[in-house]
């Protein structure tokens, strides 16, 4: 249990580093300046959001044979490691928003994570763990500490955390995790 929450904890937190949504975070701190709200909202989001992606990797993993599901899983991180590599732009107006810190924040993080990475690698993540609570619990964390880094320390932060490392990084871990589900599939 321990090892499903750190791998899907560690997984999304270095993913998270330089992705949309942690642009996102940067910008509703500079926007509402009240940590609090932002960090609730992101924790609402995510828990819905990856609650229902781990649901569908669970279902997944539950109607899929399970050496099918080793080669698709590793396959699908190979490819969220190329992904990784890519950087995230953060695309959107610059209207004052309708509603306060905590409504805009779950709204708009809600949204940026449908069919983002971490998004798919938690269906992912949840298909070969099967375990919904844990990889949820996980993935949250993770996207709660690298979001929350971006909330608190915005500006400071991105000046001297080197983005690209950790994306490599963040990559390096996909391609583990793909080529040991490939492993996995290639050792039945």
């Amino acid at each position: 249990m321990i090892h499903i929450i750190f791998s899907s904890f560690s997984l999304v937190a270095l993913s998270e580093m330089g992705d949309k949504t942690q642009l996102l975070a940067f910008s509703l701190a500079a926007r509402f300046r009240k940590p609090w709200p932002i960090l609730a909202g992101i924790l609402a989001a995510t828990l819905l959001n990856h609650g229902l992606a781990s649901s569908l990797g669970w279902w997944i993993s539950d109607h899929v044979p399970s050496d099918l599901m080793a080669a698709v899983v590793g396959v699908t991180f190979i490819l969220f490691g190329l992904w990784a590599l890519k950087p995230d732009r953060l695309e959107g107006d610059e209207r004052p928003p309708r509603f306060g810190a905590f409504a805009t924040s779950a709204f708009l993080f809600f949204l940026a994570e449908i069919g983002d990475k971490t998004q798919l690698a938690t269906v992912a993540l949840a298909a070969r763990y099967q375990s919904v609570l844990f990889v949820t619990i996980g993935t949250t964390m993770g996207m709660l500490v690298s979001d929350g880094l971006a909330v608190f320390l915005g500006e400071k932060f991105s000046e001297k955390v080197q983005v690209n490392w950790l994306r490599w990084i963040s990559a390096g871990l996909f391609f583990f995790f793909g080529l040991l589900s490939l492993l996995a599939w290639t050792g039945r």
